[in-house]
């Protein structure tokens, strides 16, 4: 039985993919055959000599299983900009079912898999579903990522709220410091700590070059 999370955001640009690298090679470090999964994304770049989102370019490389692009983002569009509006522009629907379907055939190849939304909670697929429709489908445990800054502890309140609402199990909060820390920081963190119902399972510094990741710098509790 695989183990599966899915890492949804206060925002986007809340470092949900950084935050992703750092928590599958820490569960490659536990003896896990660990993927990363990012079923839908908008956005492509150049990366290593092909094109492809930068975001499954790294959900790719941190996993420890071999996958090919297709398997880690099944479905992408080259423009930056709310998928939902993409798909209609492109002529192309998001089919909840092929999100199911590429979930399926990672299981049989990893027992821990990362999958990580698109933006906040309520990204629209379609303009008759939302991420969090599929992410209640499939049952998934949720784990989201807060970008502290200033907002952040009203976004946080909310997604979670809106995750129980949908009954599903959230099994924690990291806080990641995406912008320079200054005197407010820990009173964001201490502050939420008040409001959320969840566990804090990490707090990750501001780093400036992600490329140097020290994990024994960085303490996040492995979800279970």
């Amino acid at each position: 039985m695989s183990k599966k999370f899915f890492i949804t955001g206060t925002d986007t640009n809340v470092g949900k993919t950084f935050v992703s690298t750092i928590l599958l090679k820490k569960a490659t470090q536990y003896g896990y055959k660990t993927a990363g999964y990012k079923p839908v994304s908008s956005g492509l770049q150049k990366m290593s000599s092909h094109v492809i989102n930068t975001d499954a370019f790294f959900l790719k490389k941190n996993s420890s299983v071999i996958l090919s692009d297709t398997e880690v983002n099944p479905i992408t569009f080259f423009e930056n900009a709310p998928p939902h509006i993409l798909s209609q522009m492109c002529n192309k629907n998001i089919n909840i079912k092929d999100l199911s379907l590429g979930l399926k055939n990672m299981m049989h190849k990893s027992n821990w898999i990362l999958i990580e939304g698109a933006g906040g909670w309520y990204t629209p697929l379609s303009y008759k579903n939302t991420f969090a429709d599929w992410v209640q489908k499939e049952r998934l445990t949720v784990i989201i990522i807060v970008g502290i800054k200033l907002g952040c502890i009203n976004h946080a309140i909310l997604t979670e709220q809106a995750i129980f609402s949908k009954k599903l199990k959230c099994k924690g909060w990291i806080a990641n410091n995406v912008v320079p820390e200054d005197r407010y920081n820990l009173y964001y963190i201490q502050t939420l700590l008040k409001y959320l119902r969840s566990p804090l399972l990490g707090i990750v510094p501001y780093i400036s070059k992600k490329s140097h990741i020290n994990l024994e710098n960085i303490y996040i509790q492995l979800p279970d």
